[in-house]
């Protein structure tokens, strides 16, 4: 992938469609899968994070231009205006575009991705589901001792010398979003949530433990 800084608030990069099969992404599926869509965004930005320090903080505005042999996409982070109640996007010729202070990157990734659904037809709610890296071992079997989240589903991996957790919630066991909070608040005690998808980790990395990861650190290591 080809990435360029244009200034302090924009990045342009270029990705191919060789490089996003690489990644185990289908040509057509970015176009028409909204997941599929913004785990491949998230994945190409956490590598423009990596190597052009471009952090990704309130809404940001996304150009994507299909060309023959690639995407060639423009990002530029949002500027809080001076009242408060709006972010400014710089556009190229010189005019600001207000947006709301609500919107969010989930609703712009959907205008340039997804395809439009009837409006009487249902989707799927998406699994709650994340990725953490650990970059020392002996803190995924630091958290493994935590009983309390035996009910997650849970997968481990390695991949570019750092171990990966992958968790799922349960519906069954989602009280409310305080005890959404509060699992993610011990996770986040011994890891660092990632925006590597399962999918490239699947595709590029070990897996270590299939399920019950907490459970079978305890078996072998406490």
């Amino acid at each position: 992938m080809d990435i360029e800084r244009i200034n302090e608030y924009t990045v342009k990069f270029y990705i191919s469609y060789v490089d996003i099969e690489e990644r185990g992404f289908d040509r057509e599926e970015i176009w028409y899968n909204r997941e599929r869509s913004e785990e491949l965004f998230w994945e190409m930005m956490d590598e423009v994070h990596e190597e052009e320090e471009f952090s990704v903080e309130g809404p940001l505005w996304i150009q994507v231009q299909a060309l023959d042999k690639g995407l060639e996409v423009l990002v530029t982070k949002a500027q809080l205006s001076k009242d408060g109640q709006k972010f400014e996007l710089p556009i190229p010729n010189g005019k600001f575009r207000d947006l709301p202070v609500d919107d969010n990157i989930e609703e712009i990734l959907e205008q340039h991705f997804s395809p439009d659904y009837p409006d009487d037809e249902v989707v799927d709610e998406e699994p709650l589901e994340f990725m953490l890296v650990f970059n020392d071992f002996e803190d995924i079997i630091s958290l493994s001792t935590r009983t309390d989240l035996d009910h997650l589903i849970t997968k481990l991996f390695h991949f570019e010398g750092k171990y990966y957790l992958f968790v799922e919630f349960l519906d069954e066991k989602l009280k409310d979003d305080e005890d959404i909070d509060d699992t993610l608040s011990v996770l986040l005690e011994y890891g660092n949530e990632t925006q590597v998808t399962i999918h490239r980790i699947q595709e590029y990395g070990k897996e270590i433990i299939a399920n019950n990861v907490f459970a079978v650190l305890r078996k072998h290591f406490c």
